[in-house]
C-alpha cells in the first residue's frame, strides 16, 4: 500500500467550508481513481493545518492521481486554502484498520 500525504494552511475560519468541498467535490472525484482505498484527514486544534492522508493499493495508482485528478482537487479547494500544499509519498508499513504489517529488516 502506498500514502499521499498532503498538508495545508487554511485560510481563517475556513476548516467546515473545506470539509464540504471534500465531502461534495473532492471525494466522489477520489472514489472514481483506480487504487484508490481510502483518505484520512486532520486538523489542528486552532483549524488552520489540515493533513490528508489518502491511502493507495500502488505508487503507480496514486502517481496517476497526481498527474491526472490532482490539479483538479487543488483548484477546488483554492478558495479555502492559503498558499501551495505541500505534498510527500510514501510506503505503508503498518495499517491495524487495513490489515497491513510489513516486517522491518535490520
Amino acid at each position: 500500500m502506498f500514502a499521499r500525504n498532503v498538508s495545508v494552511h487554511l485560510k481563517s475560519n475556513m476548516l467546515s467550508e473545506y470539509g464540504n468541498v471534500f465531502e461534495s467535490q473532492v471525494l466522489p472525484l477520489l472514489r472514481k481513481q483506480k487504487g484508490f482505498r481510502d483518505e484520512i484527514t486532520i486538523a489542528s486544534s486552532n483549524g488552520l493545518e489540515v493533513t490528508a492522508i489518502s491511502l493507495w493499493d500502488n505508487k503507480s495508482d496514486a502517481e496517476a492521481y497526481n498527474t491526472s485528478a490532482y490539479p483538479e482537487v487543488v483548484k477546488s479547494f483554492s478558495k479555502v486554502i492559503d498558499g501551495t500544499p505541500r505534498v510527500q509519498t510514501c510506503e505503508v508499513v503498518n495499517s491495524t484498520f487495513h490489515k497491513i504489517s510489513v516486517p522491518v529488516h535490520a
